[in-house]
């Protein structure tokens, strides 16, 4: 036997050997046991009164089980409060919900539902067994994954072009086909988030991300005297979301000053390779992740005349709302998923060129317009981005599959036994029930 086919044979004969199988398929086992542990079974919630049907959601469990222990939320992530407003759009249309968390890939359905709404890879693997006459809701609370890893994989080669050094991607992910199995999508985002899903040609319908917390208005801000104070505030996967290029911009503007909260300790090589910048630069301070509902946060954003955030690949950033709220004016990128005509700024591209312009240009601003400003970024805030605003379009996607359920279900099925693997049918579904 030449040596080229022992090589091949003897890992074909281990990994074919009883002990090598024992020892795979226990390590699968208790992988699957530890997610178990951590993700948990599905949570049960019933409405009141006589139920009308089953749902079945595919978000996030734990705040369900704190509202089961608690009776309140306190101040959570957007995405748990969101799960929750889901759960309660379809009780308060009459429907038993069943709540799993996304990453739980064992769950399997005991009979058919009459609603599937997922926000990653559950949805393409649970629509075959969910039933027919399912109606099949994509969450989607980023821009499409390729696109998204694509983006970031272009600022990270940017990043080694610019400064000789490679970081590694922190917010890669698989990408899933929930937008494909899906019979419509709610978004959280604007339309270039959208844009990145109109392929699929499912319609559509925005939903408003929710601020994590409530701050409130800084009274007594001063805009004269913080009119050359910003702030970069953002979570993990800091090139994704342009703190480097923030940092470089202010690098090169000594005269004004930069705050950064965000994760910082979760990144040690962006640390490594941004350390002058983070940590030795006197018109930079880095703060690390700080609670939106602390002091330290309110006195932040009552210092800071804006926020500048060039993202190259979000859903809707919930921190842009966050901090508009709190009377801090927009500088973002569109793909930030806000839209910010009226009361912000959009840079003409991320570059470090255009954000130094930017920023230039927004703290020359007379004070009585900055405050203009800050004031219509909070009044939008408080106007499209609150939990009875995410709770009323739930309600009112879920209700029009309701009451237009058999002109819609009839729709689907005679499309759908003309052309199987045309997108017409779901397109036919999103005019029978008037969105699209």
């Amino acid at each position: 036997m030449h040596d080229s086919s022992i090589s091949r044979f003897i890992p074909r004969l281990l990994r074919e050997s009883t002990p090598w199988v024992v020892a795979r398929e226990t390590r699968r086992s208790l992988g699957r046991l530890r997610e178990a542990e951590v993700f948990g079974d599905k949570v049960r919630l019933r409405p009141h009164g006589t139920a009308r049907g089953r749902a079945l959601l595919s978000y996030f469990t734990g705040p369900h089980r704190v509202m089961e222990r608690d009776g309140v939320l306190g101040n959570v992530p957007s995405h748990d409060l969101e799960s929750v407003l889901i759960a309660r759009a379809l009780m308060d249309l009459g429907f038993i919900v069943d709540v799993i968390h996304w990453r739980n890939h064992w769950f399997e359905p005991d009979g058919p539902y009459d609603f599937l709404i997922d926000v990653r890879h559950n949805l393409e693997r649970l629509a075959p067994k969910v039933g027919r006459d399912c109606v099949k809701i994509f969450h989607i609370d980023v821009c499409h994954i390729l696109f998204q890893n694509a983006a970031e994989s272009r600022r990270l080669l940017d990043l080694q072009r610019r400064r000789g050094v490679t970081l590694a991607p922190r917010r890669f992910e698989f990408p899933n086909l929930g937008i494909e199995h899906a019979d419509i999508a709610t978004v959280l985002g604007n339309g270039f988030t959208m844009g990145t899903y109109r392929y699929a040609g499912k319609p559509m319908v925005p939903v408003p991300i929710l601020p994590a917390g409530d701050p409130a208005w800084p009274e007594g801000k001063d805009f004269d005297a913080c009119r050359k104070r910003f702030l970069w505030f953002g979570s993990g996967g800091l090139v994704r979301k342009g703190l480097d290029l923030v940092l470089e911009a202010f690098a090169r503007l000594p005269e004004f000053h930069l705050t950064v909260c965000g994760p910082l300790d979760g990144d040690p090589d962006f640390v490594r390779a941004f350390r002058k910048e983070l940590f030795e630069t006197p018109n930079i301070r880095s703060t690390g992740w700080v609670d939106t509902g602390s002091d330290a946060f309110a006195d932040i954003c009552r210092n800071s005349l804006a926020l500048v955030y060039p993202s190259c690949a979000e859903g809707q950033c919930g921190g842009v709302i966050t901090t508009m709220q709190a009377g801090v004016i927009p500088v973002v990128s569109r793909e930030s998923g806000v839209d910010v005509d009226g009361f912000g700024m959009v840079p003409a591209t991320c570059s470090v060129d255009d954000l130094v312009e930017a920023v230039e240009t927004i703290a020359q601003l007379p004070a009585a317009r900055l405050e203009e400003m800050a004031r219509a970024a909070r009044d939008h805030a408080l106007r499209h981005h609150r939990p009875r605003h995410f709770l009323d379009r739930y309600r009112c996607v879920i209700s029009r599959f309701v009451d237009h359920r058999n002109e819609a279900s009839a729709v689907v099925r005679a499309a759908a036994q003309s052309r199987p693997r045309s997108p017409m049918p779901f397109q036919a579904y999103g005019h029978a029930i008037g969105v699209g």
